[in-house]
């Protein structure tokens, strides 16, 4: 039975890491069994986005990390180093994990991608709210058994690691786009710059010793075997290579897709269209162009999001009209355009006759009614003038605010605000990209039959056959 924290508890955590509460508290944090109970967690994948933001935004709010579970030794011992993790009690293999702690109230997922619906659907089925990183899944067909799966556990709080949406420049950028103030919205415009993994080519054809104390049959899954080679795939670089990742456009699909997906309710797209350079090797191109159809619904009609990957490789100058960084996000509507950059958390809005972006102070946007939930704006320091000279929150702030939001779902009857029921679709519209750029042809999607039309040779990256299923949940 998952524990509930006290409120004097979670007042004093809370305020220890200068984070405000919601205006409406759930319920079940009011009834806790004592002031020094807290909520037990265990963390899989011990790598640096676990160890260099999930773990030390879990311990400002006070919780306790009673194991950790990665396949490379060196990770876990490197690991039980950290502040707060000394005591914790190190596993090899997830399901052993998840068979012996069973006092574990919640999980938190950084693994590889090809590894998150498997330890998600163990997660889930042994009855443990789960955080999970994005991209949530690593195909469509993944992407539509976490939804379901999710649904099919209500009262287990999930949270996916898009962590952009807990900012209040999001949730203000919601509401603009959801009063009509931009007009009618026709395109939506995302792009970044290349990465340092692997582009554009193929496996190499030569390997290196196994390091000692990596399970690398493990840590390969259900993903056709390999040899290893140092420093190509792990730690870090897999997201580069379709087998384990599906570069830019996986790994940032949850993140700069995600206000237009939601503020528009794109749902699935009807098309989707990839160009790019050194297309057709078995890692993400050096530089590409998605763009995905989505039809025309209820009073909104149809939109384009166009994704650009790759060095200098930004929207034309008619949509930008100036200069503009090397990551960000357009929403272009017929009265005016809302910036909210990569990670979404900016609210700059450049309306029909204006000249330049103003934040979140521009008169109009300051008239808009808030209708999404949020904590406290004060207390996580977004200053709508600082982000009108462009600021941002802090990556720590930004954190902070998604994790606090996911414990207090654990801990009551509060709702994630990015449970995977919305998280799996919006990674779904990923995939679709990544499917589009390998199989190098225009997609035509049924979404219905989760079908691309014409193409019966995509169904293998639709729905992926796992290469052994030695590895999967029991």
């Amino acid at each position: 039975m998952p524990h509930q924290l006290s409120r004097r508890r979670f007042v004093q955590a809370a305020a220890a890491a200068g984070i405000g509460f919601p205006t409406v508290l759930p319920s079940g944090i009011l009834a806790g069994p004592s002031p020094n109970e807290r909520l037990s967690f265990a963390c899989i994948g011990m790598g640096g986005q676990m160890r260099g933001y999930l773990i030390p935004e879990l311990g400002k709010i006070d919780q306790q990390i009673v194991a950790i579970c990665d396949v490379d030794k060196r990770q876990r011992e490197s690991a039980l180093q950290v502040k707060g993790l000394t005591n914790a009690k190190p596993y090899h293999d997830y399901r052993e994990l998840l068979e012996k702690e069973t006092g574990v109230d919640a999980v938190i997922i950084a693994t590889p991608d090809h590894w998150h619906v498997p330890i998600c659907q163990a997660a889930l089925q042994a009855g443990k709210h789960v955080y999970c990183e994005k991209p949530l899944a690593h195909s469509v067909a993944e992407c539509r058994a976490l939804e379901m799966l999710a649904k099919s556990h209500p009262k287990l709080a999930t949270q996916t690691g898009n962590q952009g949406c807990s900012t209040e420049g999001f949730r203000r950028s919601f509401e603009v786009i959801q009063s009509g103030l931009l007009g009618t919205i026709t395109e939506v415009h995302v792009w970044h710059p290349g990465h340092a993994w692997p582009n554009g080519v193929d496996r190499p054809t030569t390997s290196d010793p196994i390091p000692e104390g990596l399970d690398w049959n493990f840590w390969l899954g259900k993903a056709p075997a390999r040899p290893y080679k140092h420093e190509i795939y792990h730690p870090g670089k897999w997201r580069g290579w379709y087998d384990f990742g599906g570069g830019s456009m996986a790994d940032f699909c949850c993140h700069g897709f995600q206000l237009a997906y939601r503020a528009l309710e794109l749902d699935a797209p009807t098309r989707i269209e990839a160009t790019g350079d050194d297309l057709g090797h078995e890692s993400f191109p050096t530089r590409c162009t998605v763009t995905f159809d989505f039809p025309a619904k209820g009073k909104r009609g149809p939109v384009k999001l166009i994704f650009y990957s790759g060095d200098n490789h930004i929207p034309p100058d008619h949509i930008t009209k100036g200069p503009v960084g090397s990551t960000g996000c357009l929403v272009v509507g017929s009265e005016g355009t809302l910036s909210a950059g990569l990670w979404n958390t900016d609210c700059n809005s450049r309306l029909k006759g204006a000249s330049n972006f103003q934040g979140a102070n521009q008169p109009e946007v300051v008239k808009l009614a808030k209708t999404q939930p949020r904590i406290d704006t004060e207390v996580l320091k977004w200053d709508p003038k600082r982000a009108a000279k462009g600021e941002r929150p802090r990556w720590s702030q930004v954190n902070n605010s998604h994790m606090f939001e996911w414990v207090l779902a654990c801990a009551g009857d509060a709702k994630a605000y990015s449970p995977f029921e919305i998280g799996a679709r919006i990674t779904e519209v990923g995939m679709l990209g990544v499917l589009a750029l390998r199989m190098q042809k225009p997609i035509v999607w049924d979404a219905e039959k989760r079908h691309a039309v014409g193409l019966p040779e995509a169904d293998a990256i639709i729905d992926p056959k796992p290469a052994t299923d030695v590895y999967l949940p029991r």
